[in-house]
């Protein structure tokens, strides 16, 4: 079934049913002012910290209520509806409506009664406040008496677990006032003498708004239980049906913002009004408000600044392929995935409730690659700050704090800190993802001075970026299973794979095999010969290790428990094929030719699904052993046995490197969201994001997907993609070019950006091969090989690569 429709060239997911399996989310805004918001407007609002600075309430796991809700009522017959389809639901015969989520902004257009909106919510660039900015069109032949009615439902509380849970308190700390134009929420207004800088209880008085401008406010109400009224809902407040808001204010109970206004409105007239929500003190909400004056003007100029900025970053990676769900994911939609993930980490969704007050390190490392070939110098900032994040020992902090002061953080050896982020341990894997996504941001940017750039560590002292990686890459060697591999630690990639401390994992053994690949590449530009042969030899050692212990007939094993059992073996019961040692061993360089393809062949026949590949097979039940948390889980679920998103990623990337590109492709099918634009019914979250994981094949509901927009899955499949299947693959001193496509592309396009210089490339493959190149053509000039050198590069460079 189809709910809507990608429309390319605005860069907007158009959804044309508003009854959808589940409500379909956008992002407005940034963290430090962050809105969610729905196909049917609901979602919430929080400024800087999603459970510490909480300002609209949402209630979670329930009917995507209440939310950022304009009512229009008819003052002739009385009848009245929303912006939204929802909340007040008209009969979709008569009511006609559409939501367009777009880059940062989502508008809905609704025609009802002979009456036409559009409300377009936004948060403006680098601003802290948001905007609902309305339209309204007269439709019919005669004069039209409207009142719209605004409403914004406030938390007591800025926490949001106090909000809903500890109401002896929090419903003791609220009110409201009406000042000129807008509601004041105000908490803990008795503490409104406390001087700058001081708390009680740590605790200060806070103030939010909700304001009207373009039009005078009519009627207004600060009281949720007086605007919605007893045994009434969302969907027939009693504010509305009556007309006329009660301006009843809140003192103890539950604060809301609604602000009504008077509209007459002759045959085909149009007018403006907007509401703005924010969390600031009255002086400032007034100067925000004095901003709107002219409604129009000053909301065409920010919606037109904010497409701008998100256009522009998007514009530097530009495919044209035979597929349309392919340029529509790598174009906009997997890239505005990845910059949200980025962005927001793991901090606030409709699934992710806010709670996580920190960076999980292996998360951020790895959305930072995500963006790299986008916008690099976003990367770099955060990659510096991961680094400082990297304690001295070489191992990562596994929650970074949002407060986090390098230099001065205490590290899992501290009871202090496992107290305060309920991390006991290091995890084995998390310092191991430095090395890809700090060579390719280099590799991208061609910044080799940041090799020798000075960060702190997150504890204490300071080292160059060079040292930073070859501290990481001793925390490995510092921290070895009996077997020589590196130990599993708390946990790796796979939180619920618990193998123990002294366990190992073949997995980070394969990515501590890669780290020492991409490492000597650094010691080589810093002319480190002795470390060079260090690295050599201990790779050489590692890689012996691996193949001995690890490789079993036709696959990679999972690891070893600290007791010595073997987890992944092909006569085991359960679990005795696994997706990411099979994908990771041919990323790594590790396997041979005849390992590659035997192990991804298995993964082939075990594990790909028609919605790819589970990661692992048969699932947990019972034959788990201690550490084998994913059993909790139903099987086909999460770690036990479902499709886990973002290995599918490494999956595309896998069989692209070993030139499957037919292969690749048909992942990335699979998997990608722009794909299942017709199966929403199954899939059920958005077809414009990726979730975390799909129900695999031992689920009833095979092919449901789950835990939308902020999943590791965006950069994966996006590297996968633009490494893989595209090829482009840079390095400190050019670009290789090497597709892995499907053998039925005659020819694609990308426009690419590149340390400055713009390329042009067209790939044509004339004898239908899946990988391989004939011959490349550079402004003309023939190459020798597959590879760009960077001095060959102008500001505006041609380039053609003849595939056979």
């Amino acid at each position: 079934m189809n709910f809507g429709y990608f429309d390319d060239e605005k860069r907007e997911y158009v959804i044309t049913r508003p009854d959808t399996p589940a409500p379909w989310a956008n992002y407005l805004g940034s963290p430090e002012y962050g809105a969610l918001i729905s196909n049917n407007a609901g979602g919430y609002s929080f400024a800087r910290s999603g459970a510490n600075g909480r300002i609209l309430r949402y209630i979670f796991n329930q009917f995507d209520q209440p939310g950022r809700y304009i009512y229009l009522r008819d003052n002739e017959s009385k009848d009245y509806w929303s912006a939204s389809w929802q909340p007040v639901g008209k009969d979709l015969e008569s009511y006609k409506s559409e939501c367009h989520h777009g880059t940062a902004y989502t508008k809905m257009l609704a025609d009802y009664s002979g009456i036409h909106s559009e409300v377009c919510y936004y948060v403006p660039l680098n601003q802290t406040y948001e905007v609902w900015h309305l339209k309204v069109t007269n439709a019919s032949a005669c004069e039209r008496n409207l009142t719209i009615t605004g409403y914004a439902e406030f938390t007591n509380n800025n926490n949001y677990e106090q909000d809903q849970v500890n109401l002896q308190y929090s419903q003791f700390i609220t009110s409201t006032v009406f000042e000129t134009n807008r509601i004041r929420h105000i908490i803990h207004g008795n503490l409104d003498w406390v001087k700058e800088g001081e708390e009680v209880d740590n605790k200060l008085a806070i103030s939010r708004f909700f304001a009207l401008t373009g039009a005078p406010v009519d009627s207004y109400c600060g009281d949720k239980e007086s605007f919605l009224g007893r045994y009434h809902g969302y969907h027939n407040p009693v504010g509305v049906e009556n007309g006329k808001l009660s301006g009843e204010m809140c003192y103890n109970e539950n604060g809301c913002g609604a602000l009504a206004a008077q509209m007459l409105l002759k045959p085909g007239e149009t007018k403006e009004i907007a509401f703005l929500v924010g969390m600031k003190e009255h002086e400032e909400a007034e100067a925000i408000c004095n901003r709107y004056a002219d409604v129009a003007a000053q909301c065409e100029t920010e919606l037109k600044e904010l497409t701008g900025y998100w256009h522009e970053k998007l514009e530097h990676f530009q495919v044209h392929t035979p597929s349309r769900e392919f340029d529509t994911m790598i174009n906009t939609w997997n890239a505005y995935n990845c910059f949200m993930t980025f962005i927001w980490s793991r901090a606030a969704s409709f699934f992710y409730c806010g709670l996580r007050n920190g960076y999980g390190y292996r998360d951020t490392v790895q959305d930072i690659q995500g963006v790299i070939h986008l916008a690099p110098e976003m990367a770099l900032e955060k990659i510096r700050f991961m680094l400082s994040a990297q304690v001295d020992n070489g191992g990562g902090l596994p929650l970074v704090k949002f407060t986090h002061n390098a230099g001065h953080e205490d590290t899992p050896d501290d009871a202090s800190y496992v107290q305060e982020t309920g991390h006991p341990a290091y995890r084995a894997d998390d310092a191991l993802w430095l090395f890809p996504t700090v060579y390719k941001y280099i590799a991208e940017s061609g910044n080799l001075a940041f090799i020798d750039e000075v960060i702190p560590f997150a504890n204490k002292d300071e080292a160059t970026v060079y040292e930073h990686l070859k501290r990481a890459l001793a925390f490995s060697v510092n921290h070895l299973g009996p077997h020589g591999l590196p130990a599993g630690l708390y946990a790796d990639w796979n939180d619920c794979l618990r193998l123990g401390k002294n366990g190992e994992s073949s997995f980070v053994a394969l990515q501590f095999y890669y780290a020492m690949t991409i490492l000597k590449q650094f010691a080589a530009y810093k002319e480190d010969q002795a470390y060079m042969d260090y690295l050599e030899e201990e790779q050489k050692k590692l890689g012996t290790l691996i193949n001995n212990l690890c490789w079993n007939e036709d696959r990679f094993i999972r690891g070893f428990t600290e007791a010595g059992e073997v987890i992944g073996k092909r006569t085991d019961p359960e679990a005795n094929m696994w997706l990411n040692p099979q994908s990771w061993a041919v990323i790594s360089g590790l396997a041979t030719k005849q390992q590659a393809e035997l192990s991804m062949e298995n993964v082939r026949k075990r594990l790909n699904t028609e919605y790819g590949a589970i990661l692992m097979d048969p699932p947990y039940h019972l034959h788990a052993f201690d550490g084998a948390l994913a059993v909790i889980y139903n099987p086909g679920t999460k770690e036990n046995a479902g499709i886990f998103s973002q290995s599918q990623g490494w999956l595309i990337l896998a069989e692209a490197l070993l030139g499957h590109g037919d292969q690749a492709f048909t992942y990335f099918m699979e998997n990608a969201p722009s794909a299942q634009n017709d199966r929403a019914e199954i899939r059920k979250l958005e077809p414009y994001c990726y979730g975390q994981f799909t129900e695999g094949k031992d689920s009833p509901h095979f092919g449901r997907s789950h835990v939308h927009w902020l999943t590791g899955t965006a950069s994966t499949v996006m590297v996968g993609c633009v490494e893989g299947i595209l090829g482009m693959r840079p390095d400190f001193g050019g670009l290789r070019i090497a597709p892995s496509i499907p053998a039925d592309w005659d020819q694609f396009t990308i426009e690419k950006d590149f340390r400055g210089k713009h390329l042009h490339i067209v790939v044509e493959n004339p004898e239908h091969v899946q990988s391989g190149c004939k011959a490349l053509y550079v402004n003309e000039e023939k190459m020798e090989d597959n590879y760009i050198p960077v001095e060959k590069m102008t500001d505006q460079t041609k380039v053609r690569l003849v595939m056979a």
